[in-house]
């Protein structure tokens, strides 16, 4: 097969061992940047030029496409499709995953489990916004932030209310949550490949830190998951349409709680904790569905 992955950095470990595992099957594997491609939109012939030739020739496509090039990278992603090429996540797939109200909102109504959530559109009330998520602590969270970023720990009424009050005033969209003190710093990534979860790992936040993410210098090590997070995980790949998918929980008394789902999750903290071999398994993906 002709694989192609969209993705802006041939150097990073995910597209690295995508690229190892396909190679070694024997399939043909070209690294695309999506920025880079003219989408040719014309009457029964869509098709896509990238570097002087057409890109009518693919017949998997695995989207790498970063959040900051998420309209772009999905317009290009959908161009595939309307061409025919099987592509791991679909363009409207990922654009709801990057959208955490809307795919809360979607996971929510199909009774999933997430920690108390509030949006508000920049509401005056901010001492009412905290009481319907349990009161401080509370976790308040920029709706564009990834890996971290934009994500803050308001531990008294009063900071919550000033951080509220500081996002509103420059207009940025914020989601408040719940705080769920059993976690304990920790959450879990459960990655799945094809609707089953074939990986799974516990994120711990390094002391002082109550975001877990490894790129701000938390650990992980591999976890078993019981039967309700398998399940939640799962559901949440199901209902946000996305066969191949990170999902993040946590651990609380009330069983797990989703907190999002990543339509383009990297490999290699998943791969290091759990020692498997997660970009094969996403190749065989391909090879089985493709048609």
């Amino acid at each position: 097969m002709n694989i192609v992955i969209l993705s802006r950095n041939a150097q990073l470990y995910s597209t690295r061992r995508l690229i190892e595992e396909a190679e070694a099957r024997g399939h043909l594997v070209e690294i695309i940047d999506p920025l880079k491609c003219d989408i040719i939109i014309e009457k029964e012939k869509p098709t896509i030029f990238y570097k002087n030739r057409y890109l009518d020739y693919v017949d998997a496509v695995i989207p790498r496409v970063g959040a900051s090039i998420t309209f772009y990278g999905c317009a290009v992603v959908r161009q595939f499709e309307e061409m025919g090429v099987f592509t791991i996540a679909k363009s409207d797939s990922i654009l709801h995953s990057r959208d955490k109200l809307k795919s809360l909102q979607r996971l929510s109504k199909a009774g999933i489990g997430m920690p108390k959530t509030v949006f508000t559109n920049y509401s005056r009330d901010v001492e009412e916004v905290i009481k319907y998520v349990g009161g401080t602590p509370c976790i308040i969270k920029l709706l564009e932030g990834t890996q971290g970023l934009g994500v803050v720990l308001a531990e008294s009424k009063n900071a919550a209310e000033s951080v509220l009050e500081a996002f509103n005033g420059l207009q940025a969209r914020v989601i408040v949550q719940e705080f769920i003190k059993e976690a304990k710093g920790a959450d879990i990534r459960a990655l799945v490949v094809d609707g089953q979860v074939v990986g799974a790992m516990k994120r711990q936040g390094k002391e002082g830190e109550f975001r877990s993410n490894l790129h701000r210098g938390g650990s992980a090590e591999i976890i078993k998951l019981n039967t309700d997070e398998l399940k939640l995980a799962m559901n949440a790949a199901k209902v946000l349409k996305l066969p191949v998918c990170g999902v993040d929980m946590l651990q609380s008394g009330r069983g797990p709680l989703l907190l999002e789902v990543n339509s383009t999750p990297g490999l290699e903290g998943i791969e290091g904790a759990t020692g498997k071999n997660i970009a094969r398994a996403i190749i065989t993906f391909i090879e089985k569905n493709r048609k």
